[in-house]
């Protein structure tokens, strides 16, 4: 069996994040102090000190993260002595980006000026108070999907996030969202949560927006990765370059599908997950999405030891 390395999205950002690992390593200090070179203003400012409503601004939030989960991803290269050899790379929404940037397809820089630019986008894409998302909780995929189609047949409303059985996120306009909400707890539900967020990510909604990332494609660097990136809009490893930009390029406005993912990479040998950045909600997915599988969360710099170790063990 193998391991395969998983990275956070949005929503695992904390003030503070990584600040321990920049002070404890040098190797995690430069790669802020280029994220902050590449973007001409003080993102490590942000990150380390908020507040915190700028820095749950989608412009900011996206390349913070995705800056955090390298710093982490570099500092392990270090200790392992090193490249590190997952099967396979993959991440949530935002995380897919960092995927490509920890195998080496995109550049940090290009990484974190696409990501501020995508963040940028989406958060001007719908008028606020116009998009909305919720969790449906304890309700099975098909019938998420039919709620959804029953309250909005041209698709106002649609399934976003398939996060593990019984998790999924929906996404539109947030008349149809409210709607959806009712209708779950209707058809049984357990739970329906609104969101914070500011935009309703992963919706046709955000089609101008995968359209303009597009364009913006055309100004980065691209390679294919040191491993398989298994892509959200497909769930199936990608590594081609055109076929990477292409599932960027879905998965602005289609479901991620994280619960097929993780089985695509659990049927392809992986049992062991690392996740790396902020927080630990991607491990817990993971474990949520199929019996018998491991997973270890590694952002903060207590979790270094533990985790290097067992990366070694597994090289």
């Amino acid at each position: 069996m193998s391991y395969s390395l998983i990275f956070p999205g949005q929503g695992s950002q904390e003030v503070g994040m990584g600040k321990d690992i920049r002070d404890a390593f040098k190797t995690a200090d430069v790669i802020f102090q280029r994220a902050d070179e590449a973007l001409s203003f003080p993102l490590s400012k942000i990150i380390f000190e908020g507040p915190e409503e700028e820095l749950r601004r989608t412009a900011y939030t996206q390349p913070a993260i995705l800056t955090a989960s390298i710093a982490v991803f570099s500092v392990l290269e270090e200790l392992a002595g090193e490249p590190l050899r997952p099967a396979f790379l993959a991440g949530h929404s935002l995380g897919e980006y960092t995927a490509l940037v920890a195998g080496g397809s995109l550049s940090l820089e290009d990484g974190v000026r696409l990501v501020h630019l995508r963040g940028k986008l989406m958060q001007e894409a719908v008028p606020e108070g116009k998009g909305a998302m919720a969790a449906i909780l304890g309700l099975d995929a098909n019938s998420v999907s039919e709620v959804c189609a029953a309250v909005a047949p041209a698709t106002e409303c649609q399934p976003a996030n398939f996060n593990s059985p019984g998790q999924i996120v929906i996404s539109g306009e947030t008349e149809f969202v409210q709607k959806a909400m009712a209708l779950a707890k209707e058809k049984g539900a357990k739970k329906t949560v609104p969101l914070n967020v500011s935009a309703p990510f992963h919706s046709r909604l955000m089609r101008p927006v995968a359209d303009q990332l597009l364009a913006a494609f055309e100004q980065c660097s691209w390679k294919s990765p040191s491993a398989p990136v298994v892509s959200n809009a497909r769930a199936l490893p990608v590594s081609e370059v055109k076929d990477i930009q292409d599932a960027l390029f879905h998965q602005t406005y289609m479901p991620v599908l994280w619960d097929s993912s993780v089985n695509w990479m659990a049927d392809s040998g992986t049992d062991t997950f690392f996740e790396i950045g902020p927080g630990t909600v991607l491990g817990a997915l993971v474990k949520k999405c199929r019996k018998g599988l491991t997973a270890h969360s590694c952002g903060v710099l207590e979790d270094l030891e533990k985790i290097s170790s067992l990366l070694k063990e597994m090289m």
